[in-house]
């Protein structure tokens, strides 16, 4: 369903820009607490929505703005502060609420920002209730002020006020986190961590709090990085985006594992204690095979998506399981395994999503999952690793100023088909348009690096002869 501002995962771009500011995130509260009231019986109560933000600078201007909007349509915002992305999910399906709102640019630097919506039970919205939503939107002669609607003054929209943000760290906001916290830790027996050290790197994110707790909580020597944030630091050559790092301190320290998380908490990146990265596909097959081995995998089912590498097929099929793909985005992961009885999932990136666990990828909770095979088998992560051995894969991503519709690039067509007969059965070919941003992604998976890598450059050369890129 077409959709003009909801990409892949959400709403996001530069703060400040056309999209991302205070006027349009006004009209969002707005659109959404319209689409709300599509939803919600009349006269149910509470009316209330839970907003959090990660530590972004723009982040509490932001949810001020889009509260301002759902507090005119007769909604309550509720502010929970600073708080992982998976954590605002949990606390829309343990509150009630009928909407939750992330605020959040995930991995992106700090001077972006964006929206996640969460509806009743903390999944993500789907993509015609996205659009449901952006249909809702004002018109641009339409006043959405505050005060511009007495619904607005009546729902008592002036209860979101500076000092409920600044106060958010406690109360029901700090109960959230908590139970949070709390959950994340019951996945692994009371002490489970005590003799290990870690290397943890929060990105200077919404997870500098939650995910250091967790651990230190189960008894682990954390060696932090990345957990001094100040508002423009957040991806700042630390998190899941920029693993070096971690690796190094790993390494140094003595570190059992390495763990990164992104600026809103929704992935994981892990290096094993040689200060090697793993990449999704392989903490994905490492859960999954492990899994079947206890007989626990759902549907004996992985389901993930058409990024993800052809050796974790392989790697899965042949430990008696079977792997199902779908679009990329981790909502559309966990819309396929609500259709295949699965509940493990993710994408290569890093999100792993256990709907046993959680309605959304959670990067604390796959990290606790992995140790939990590595408590299990008595086995490091050099030695688990060595069950998904990976096709050579090559990737680019280019930036492009405007996404013309693939089939209107006879050349790169003309070159994806060539190279796909060439590989047969032992490769394949992946070209699409960025969610989130103005890129075109191409990847290509061979049977040696070499052919691989000849791919590549041939898509990249097409996509430069049809393209405008930048």
């Amino acid at each position: 369903m077409n959709r003009t501002y909801f990409g892949t995962d959400g709403i996001r771009g530069p703060y400040g820009g056309p999209i991302v500011n205070e006027v349009f995130t006004n009209r969002l509260g707005v659109a959404a607490g319209r689409w709300l009231d599509r939803q919600v019986a009349a006269g149910r109560q509470p009316r209330k929505v839970l907003v959090g933000w990660d530590t972004r600078s723009s982040g509490e201007l932001l949810a001020d703005s889009i509260a301002l909007g759902l507090a005119r349509e007769g909604w309550l915002p509720e502010p929970l502060g600073v708080l992982p992305t998976p954590a605002i999910a949990r606390a829309v399906g343990k509150s009630g609420a009928p909407l939750g709102v992330a605020i959040t640019a995930s991995h992106n630097p700090a001077s972006d920002n964006g929206f996640k919506l969460f509806s009743r039970g903390g999944r993500k919205l789907t993509d015609s209730e996205e659009a449901e939503v952006e249909r809702m939107l004002p018109g641009p002669g339409e006043e959405v002020g505050p005060g511009s609607n007495d619904r607005g003054k009546a729902s008592g929209g002036s209860q979101w006020r500076a000092a409920d943000r600044k106060e958010a760290g406690s109360s029901r906001a700090a109960d959230f986190r908590n139970d949070y916290v709390a959950a994340a830790c019951s996945i692994l027996p009371p002490g489970a961590l005590k003799g290990w050290r870690i290397a943890l790197d929060t990105a200077n994110g919404a997870t500098c709090a939650t995910s250091t707790a967790a651990f230190q909580v189960l008894g682990a020597d954390v060696m932090a990085l990345g957990n001094t944030p100040d508002g423009s630091n957040i991806n700042a050559g630390v998190g899941s985006e920029f693993p070096e790092l971690l690796c190094s301190r790993v390494i140094a320290g003595g570190g059992r594992v390495g763990i990164a998380h992104d600026g809103d908490g929704d992935r994981c990146v892990v290096c094993d204690e040689r200060g090697e990265l793993l990449d999704g596909d392989e903490l994905l097959g490492i859960l999954a095979i492990r899994a079947l081995e206890r007989g626990t995998l759902a549907a004996r089912t992985l389901v993930t998506t058409v990024q993800s590498n052809l050796g974790l097929d392989m790697a899965v099929k042949a430990a008696g399981g079977r792997v199902v793909r779908t679009p990329v985005g981790d909502r559309y992961v966990i819309e396929g395994m609500l259709a295949e009885g699965a509940t493990l999932g993710g994408e290569s990136s890093g999100h792993v999503i256990f709907s046993e666990i959680g309605p959304t990828g959670d990067g604390l909770v796959a990290a606790l999952k992995l140790i939990e095979v590595m408590l299990e088998t008595g086995k490091p992560l050099s030695q688990l690793r060595r069950g998904i051995a990976k096709f050579p894969q090559a990737t680019a991503s280019l930036f492009v100023r405007e996404k013309k519709p693939l089939g209107d690039l006879p050349a790169l067509s003309a070159a994806v088909e060539a190279v796909e007969s060439e590989f047969g059965t032992l490769g394949r070919v992946l070209v699409r348009y960025s969610g989130t941003q103005s890129m075109l992604r191409l990847l290509v998976e061979g049977p040696d690096v070499q052919s691989v890598r000849s791919g590549l450059d041939r898509l990249v050369a097409a996509a430069g002869k049809e393209l405008d890129l930048t």
